[in-house]
């Protein structure tokens, strides 16, 4: 049975806020209703930094409005699991600038490559077997997004997921110590591992 749209909701506690929403949303609806849509509405928010943390990121909406964000000066960074990162389907290529055809050679729909890339993305350096299971972000040191929902379309119309907005500096601040940790070794920017691969799909590809 298709499940009732449920909009989010806000609690007001002493010194935070907390909204949350569930998925799935229709694809039929609008994006916007949707809990993607809600975690691109509160990026929209960030004034001065946005910290992320992902094991999947392939929404283009959101990566759409980080673009926004960025624009405006926000600093971003970005983590993703070294399993997913460099997928011709993650947005992480987005911000990084790149196109990479897919195994038959197609890009993805409504690709975005950022004309002004960033650096500031790639994934931590983890032990083998370790997946970067994380969903969370950080705005201006303030808020968290965070919850079960992968920042995919998967997520946001099929699967049963929640996410919860937290603002509140305290809780914010045990996040960024945690992104700090992950981000001190970390791999960014154009590898050579992700120049390989461009390499190789560009020969396989006849490009």
């Amino acid at each position: 049975m298709q499940k009732r749209h449920r909009g989010s909701e806000t609690f007001l506690i002493p010194g935070s806020s907390l909204t949350v929403m569930f998925s799935p949303l229709s694809p039929t609806q609008p994006w916007q209703q949707s809990v993607n849509g809600l975690i691109a509405s509160t990026l929209s928010r960030a004034s001065r930094s946005i910290d992320l943390a992902l094991f999947v990121f392939s929404d283009q909406g959101i990566a759409n409005q980080l673009e926004a964000e960025v624009k405006t000066g926000v600093a971003l960074r970005a983590l993703i699991d070294p399993g997913f990162v460099y997928r011709s389907y993650s947005e992480a290529l987005d911000l990084l600038g790149v196109t990479l055809p897919d195994h038959r050679c197609r890009i993805e729909a409504n690709n975005h490559p950022w004309p002004a890339p960033i650096t500031t993305v790639g994934s931590p350096k983890l032990l083998k077997g370790d997946k970067l299971h994380h969903k969370f972000a950080v705005i201006d040191d303030a808020t968290v997004i965070i919850g079960s929902q992968n920042w995919s379309k998967a997520a946001n119309t099929q699967n049963d997921e929640n996410l919860l907005v937290i603002q509140n500096p305290t809780v914010a601040a045990h996040f960024k110590r945690e992104f700090e940790r992950l981000n001190r070794d970390a791999y960014t920017g154009l590898t050579p591992l992700l120049q390989s691969k461009i390499d190789r799909q560009k020969q396989a590809c006849g490009l």
